[in-house]
């Protein structure tokens, strides 16, 4: 009776930490497939697939593949298509729309290398240069482990964990060798952390979609200002592609920023876009 109640509550359990930690869709990165396009019209650009877009690319006819990107992006964010649409701008040298797509590719794949590649070449080309604050090691590795993943795949080691943790506490539980007893023990505990770690890193990544309070440059230059007015007292200049931090989101016009050096003060709206 007592294994029964038991595989019974593992059942529910993992139905339910399931539906919780998987709530956004899993993302696959595809290859660039080459096909053959000619000029679209605005309808055919909305009926466009990925693989089209891909093969405007190739073609460096990069006009077309923004379009067709974009509009495929007004179906749902894809990692893959942002990568492709940052490249594309790349291409035509607007570099804080490459930056800003790059930026977005990789906060739905942080461990994906290429994009963080791409990304560090172009921040290389914009005028602002930005230097690492320090910090403490612990905090650095943490962050670096926590984007090593993406919170799909921190979820399944969440869900993959939380099993083995029970099966680790069944052999605890209702084994009668002292042997077993101990494995049991040792590897609940071990599964236990893994499982705690992986959701909170799950939550973390989950946390950083849908709250989005990072933003880049997309004008030439922007002024920041003491104060949400142009008659505001004129505190330093920012370039297209600098990476800024939005502090207060309340007003409509005007946004207040702040730097990795702690330099905070307004710009107007328009001048940046949220990642």
């Amino acid at each position: 009776m007592k294994k029964i109640l038991f595989f019974v509550l593992l059942s529910i359990s993992i139905v339910c930490f399931g539906q919780d930690s998987l709530s956004t869709d899993t993302l696959q990165v595809v290859g660039v497939d080459s096909i053959h396009s000619t000029t679209f019209s605005n309808t055919q650009i909305e009926n466009a697939t990925k693989a089209e877009g891909d093969s405007a690319y190739i073609k460096n006819d990069f006009a077309l593949a923004i379009q067709i990107y974009e509009d495929l992006l007004k179906n749902g964010e894809s990692a893959e298509v942002y990568y492709n649409l940052g490249n594309s701008y790349y291409k035509i040298d607007e570099i804080a729309k490459a930056i800003l797509n790059y930026e977005r590719a990789l906060l739905l794949q942080p461990g994906n290398s290429d994009i963080r590649a791409n990304l560090e070449i172009a921040r290389a080309k914009t005028v602002d240069k930005v230097e690492a604050v320090p910090e403490i090691f612990f905090v650095s590795w943490t962050k670096t482990l926590i984007n090593s993943m993406s919170v799909d795949a921190w979820a399944t080691w969440g869900i993959v964990s939380f099993i083995l943790l029970i099966v680790a506490l069944y052999f605890f539980i209702f084994s009668k060798q002292i042997l077993w007893k101990k494995l049991g023990f040792i590897f609940g505990i071990f599964f236990l952390i893994i499982t705690v770690c992986s959701n909170l890193f799950a939550s973390e990544q989950k946390e950083r979609l849908v709250n989005r309070d990072d933003a880049i440059v997309v004008n030439p230059s922007v002024t920041v200002r003491s104060t949400p007015s142009e008659s505001g007292t004129s505190l330093f200049i920012l370039h297209e592609g600098r990476k800024v931090n939005i502090k207060d989101n309340s007003m409509k016009e005007w946004k207040e920023i702040r730097l990795e050096d702690g330099k905070v003060g307004w710009v107007p709206a328009n001048t940046i876009e949220v990642i």
